[in-house]
């Protein structure tokens, strides 16, 4: 039997990006995990893990966090430690939001960007989104709790066009698909 039959217990969401063009304003992605309670699915979240950030019981980290793309592999990664998230959370959704400090940008400003998540070894999504290449931030994983405790992974990418702090108050309004 997989783990995967058993709930997701542990994912790493990785995010990589080129760096922009030389002379021009840095391009910042940064990952975003909003936690919900059980009572409150699609209410305001519990709380939000982002921007070097970790979550209060110490369950979803940001390990990695870069402002400009540079450097080898996955610049940004993200922990979430599902088996030890305390039974009130009952949802978590994950989202790529870009920095617009330096004006509006969308994905397709920027190259070569890549989303991916994992449990362990095994892959369980890999995006390069070119589906919302015209949106500002992005929607690319869910985890929900079942009855029995057991979180399941659902595979969304839903674009948005706002800034950060906007998309943290949109992006657990709508369900998985």
């Amino acid at each position: 039997m997989s783990s995967l039959n058993k709930g997701v217990r542990k994912a790493e969401v990785a995010l990589k990006w080129d760096p922009s063009p030389l002379g021009e304003p840095d391009h910042d992605l940064d990952i975003v995990a909003a936690v919900y309670t059980g009572d409150a699915p699609r209410g305001a979240p519990a709380y939000v893990v982002h921007f070097d950030s970790r979550s209060p019981d110490g369950t979803i980290t940001l390990t990695r966090d870069s402002r400009t793309g540079q450097g080898f592999g996955f610049d940004e990664v993200m922990t979430l430690e599902f088996d030890r998230l305390a039974p009130v959370y009952a949802r978590v959704v994950v989202g790529v939001a870009i920095q617009q400090s330096a004006g509006r940008r969308v994905f397709e400003d920027i190259g070569n960007a890549l989303v991916r998540v994992r449990e362990g070894h095994t892959e369980l999504s890999e995006h390069d989104f070119s589906g919302v290449s015209d949106a500002t931030c992005a929607v690319i994983a869910e985890f929900s709790r079942d009855d029995e405790g057991r979180w399941a992974f659902h595979d969304v990418v839903r674009g948005y066009d706002a800034d950060p702090q906007s998309f943290i108050s949109l992006m657990g309004l709508d369900s998985p698909r």
